[in-house]
């Protein structure tokens, strides 16, 4: 209507769905903010609380290339709704039944299953709506408000625990589900393939993605990105609380979910500043200089443990900021470089590898602990290196495929 000042369909859907994603993914860093308690409670080894950390990750790996692809030939909200649904369920599951690593571990699982069918079929449903040149930057807002909902993850579940319990705190990642579920019913639906004959087995070939070196070098870049970013999420207030118990008697220190919340919130911002820059000065140059500088930086912070806790945190901080800032080029990469009719597939492959390396993150994390000593600065500092050797691969295999690739026509996008 003439004078509205309502927004654009394209800036609502945005809002809509980074809303919708927030809420969703109240429970996503819930175990990392929890951590401390629930090895307490169920009497965990670091293995195994890097396992249960990164189940939520596995169980996303295993479902995203399904419920990702099938956005190919169904109405993504569909998909999104009852992936929602599960995660309430899941959350529901760990405040009322989890007793133990077991049970903790299955509901870990079916929360993850639940994200697969939220954030990737979330970014086909927005990408379906927003084309042309600006498409890019609104994928952008959408990848880092996958930082926002993990940074008040953070925040809100460690002030539910510390002002009531643990359980409450999946209680109230349940109902964050649910509410997500009802935001979808404010966006349209999106494409679908309906002249689309392929049988579903076709349709899940990723194969063609495989082959394409354009999109494959954001993927590689992502899963060594996943593994870094989750590994450093999933044990970070954890770390912060063995800083604190080295600190000297009456020194301050600043509560570690909320650290971990602010060190995530910080990084969205250089998300989003980092597509900025990649569009100006080239995706695969940036990512590689990114990705090798927080791998030199990643590599001391274990070694820092004792220093002052400030200092401490504040090299967390600067870490989640460098490490994001590569996030949404990478995505973004991708997704312009997806082949016709297999975008989701391409965010199948883009989105399972790199959740399966951040499973791998976790509970390499937790593993090199046991190996090196949990409750010692060689044990961290050992921990932190194995984090930065796997990122420093990343950008060699990044630097190798792209060359690569550089010797070839460039792809649109890229």
């Amino acid at each position: 209507m003439p004078g509205s000042t309502s927004p654009p369909p394209n800036a609502r859907i945005t809002a809509t769905l980074c809303a919708a994603e927030i809420l969703g993914m109240l429970g996503f860093s819930a175990v990392p903010a929890l951590l401390p308690e629930l090895q307490a409670a169920w009497r965990l080894s670091a293995t195994e609380a890097g396992t249960l950390t990164g189940a939520f990750f596995a169980g996303y790996m295993v479902a995203v290339p399904i419920l990702t692809a099938l956005t190919d030939r169904y109405d993504a909200r569909r998909i999104y709704r009852g992936a929602t649904l599960l995660a309430a369920l899941a959350n529901l599951g760990l405040a009322l039944l989890a007793r133990d690593f077991a049970i903790g571990l299955v509901f870990q699982v079916l929360a993850g299953i639940g994200l697969a069918g939220m954030y990737m079929p979330g970014l086909k449903l927005l990408s379906d709506h927003v084309t042309g040149p600006k498409q890019s930057r609104f994928v952008a807002f959408y990848t880092s408000s996958f930082g926002i909902a993990a940074s008040v993850s953070f925040v809100v579940t460690g002030a539910a625990a510390a002002l009531l319990d643990w359980r409450y705190a999946f209680g109230l990642a349940s109902a964050g589900a649910v509410a997500a579920a009802a935001l979808t019913f404010l966006v349209p639906p999106g494409a679908r393939a309906t002249a689309d004959t392929r049988p579903l087995l076709r349709l899940l070939d990723v194969r063609p993605v495989l082959r394409n070196r354009t999109a494959m070098v954001y993927v590689l870049g992502y899963a060594a990105h996943n593994f870094e970013l989750f590994a450093l999420r999933g044990w970070i207030v954890t770390f912060l609380v063995f800083s604190q118990s080295l600190q000297p008697a009456g020194a301050t220190v600043w509560s570690a979910p909320v650290v971990a919340g602010v060190a995530t919130l910080l990084g969205v911002v250089t998300s989003i500043l980092g597509n900025e820059v990649a569009m100006r000065f080239g995706r695969r140059r940036f990512v590689l200089a990114v990705m090798l500088a927080t791998a030199a930086l990643v590599s001391s912070i274990g070694w820092a443990a004792a220093l002052p806790y400030t200092v401490v945190a504040l090299l967390l901080i600067l870490h989640a900021m460098m490490m994001t800032f590569d996030s949404a080029s990478l995505t973004a990469g991708a997704l312009a470089a997806a082949p016709a009719g297999y975008r989701g597939a391409t965010m199948a492959v883009h989105s399972g590898l790199g959740f399966g390396a951040a499973f791998l993150g976790a509970l390499a994390m937790g593993a090199v602990l046991d190996l090196a000593g949990p409750g010692t600065v060689q044990g961290w500092g050992f921990a932190f290196l194995a984090v930065a050797a796997v990122d420093a691969l990343g950008a060699l295999l990044v630097w190798l495929w792209g060359r690569e690739r550089a010797a070839r026509p460039p792809a649109a996008g890229s």
